[in-house]
């Protein structure tokens, strides 16, 4: 039996209840009706006096993960931190675990897509890249999983992370390489990687890959975000497909956050339609009643007066104005809603509330963390308590090609920890696998990154 296993098999009463109290498993947890953070210790620091243009006026067309980017631009989470983020939602997983027909679980799971990606919005701030070899772990008994990433690859810049459910219900791990390019007045990221979702229980993994996002106005006017491009889930056991498209904002913006969709069974027979926001909300609708719906819509449209075209050239790229919420189709069903944003959310670099737990560090935390957590970064730190802390940034990606520096003369390779390369089982392509052992808490041979 392992220490993980010890754990669920402690008892209560005299010294074991001490051991349980004082495990790290318990400790880290601090779930089931207790207190978590509701804001930063810090509102976020003010960006009003600063240009970027003269770093990247030099880097259009370029990919922009060796740039050094001001830490000004840079919000107080590592990447590890905002890849966990896909688990703001981890009720959707539970929900398709407990389906039994393969169509209702392939529109939750496509529900949980979406959703993974909706913290994103109004998210402007960079997250830290992290060093080589830095790890993140989040455990939430409330939710019933654990997590644990690791930075993987520094060039290119690799994540790897695996998400457990405490209760063997399922798996979902990945691994991102968020690929930077700037054209002009905008930003946009390619997360190339895999998302692999296996629900155990049932013998089913679903695959698939996220969206292309885009921050506008990088230069100047009001910066704003949009995603777009087409996602394929598929589901390896039974042959179900969800073909979802995140729509780009389009001239008028009357396209803008819009997610659109279908799925189909392994003989291409159309089940559901799916329709929402990334930003908002999903629903499902039989075919049949979408298509007289959309029909019903395009008379109305062709009724009303043409909008008139905008003149002249525009210095910024104009986020369009708020749109209507989604138009409920009458008999649909609601899949996803989003999670409302604190009140206060704007001061604190647009987080959600659950990413504002995130970076959390408890009293004693420290001594049970690896090494590596990037709790633990002294810059992250620094900046969630309103300290730009640029010196203690430089300092750290330093001592990290100083590191790099002495493994090339020494003509070692560096060796990751918790992660290896190898082959998805489901898609066939290039993947990197959880190789186990994190939860034992043995981080004698971690690298002192710090």
């Amino acid at each position: 039996m392992n220490s993980e296993e010890e754990f669920y098999d402690a008892e209560t009463g005299g010294s074991s209840q001490f051991a349980c109290v004082f495990s790290a498993h318990h400790f880290l947890c601090l779930c089931v009706g207790v207190y978590y953070r509701k804001t930063l210790p810090a509102p976020m620091i003010s960006r009003c006096d600063y240009s970027v243009w003269g770093i990247l006026k030099k880097c259009i067309g370029m990919e922009l993960s060796k740039i050094t980017m001001p830490i000004v631009l840079n919000e107080p989470l590592s990447f590890l931190q905002r890849m966990s983020e896909y688990m703001e939602h981890t009720h959707l997983i539970h929900k398709a675990c407990t389906l039994s027909d393969s169509i209702d679980r392939m529109q939750v799971v496509a529900a949980f897509a979406v959703s993974s990606v909706a913290s994103q919005w109004d998210r402007t701030g960079k997250p830290f890249n992290p060093l080589l070899g830095e790890t993140y772990e989040l455990t939430r008994e409330d939710e019933g999983y654990r997590l644990i990433s690791e930075q993987v690859s520094h060039h290119p810049p690799i994540s790897a992370f695996h998400a457990q459910s405490l209760k063997q219900e399922f798996e979902f791990h990945g691994s991102i390489y968020p690929k930077l390019k700037f054209w002009g007045k905008s930003v946009e990221a390619e997360p190339k990687g895999t998302m692999t979702l296996e629900l155990l229980k049932r013998k089913e993994a679903f695959t698939w890959t996220n969206p292309l996002c885009c921050v506008h106005n990088i230069i100047m006017g009001k910066l704003w975000i949009e995603q777009y491009g087409t996602v394929e889930i598929v589901n390896h056991h039974t042959g179900d497909r969800c073909v979802l498209n995140f729509k780009p904002c389009g001239m008028f913006g009357k396209e803008l956050h819009k997610v659109e969709g279908y799925i189909q069974d392994k003989s291409k027979r159309k089940r559901r339609v799916l329709y929402g926001k990334w930003t908002e909300c999903m629903y499902s609708v039989a075919p049949k009643v979408y298509e007289a719906n959309k029909k019903k819509a395009e008379k109305g449209d062709a009724k009303k007066n043409k909008p008139e075209q905008s003149a002249g050239k525009q210095e910024t790229e104009d986020m369009p104005g708020v749109q209507e919420t989604v138009s409920v189709i009458t008999g649909s069903a609601l899949l996803w809603r989003i999670t409302p944003r604190p009140a206060h959310s704007e001061e604190m670099y647009n987080f959600t509330g659950f990413t504002i737990t995130l970076n959390e560090l408890e009293p004693g935390m420290e001594r049970l963390l690896a090494p590596t957590d990037c709790r633990l970064r002294p810059d992250i730190r620094a900046m969630e308590n309103g300290d730009l802390a640029s010196v203690e940034k430089d300092r750290l990606e330093e001592k990290q090609r100083a590191a790099r520096k002495e493994c090339s003369k020494d003509e070692e390779e560096w060796s990751t920890r918790w992660f290896r390369l190898g082959t998805n089982p489901h898609t066939g392509a290039q993947d990197w696998l959880y190789t186990g052992g994190y939860f034992d808490r043995n981080y004698t041979d971690c690298p002192n990154l710090y």
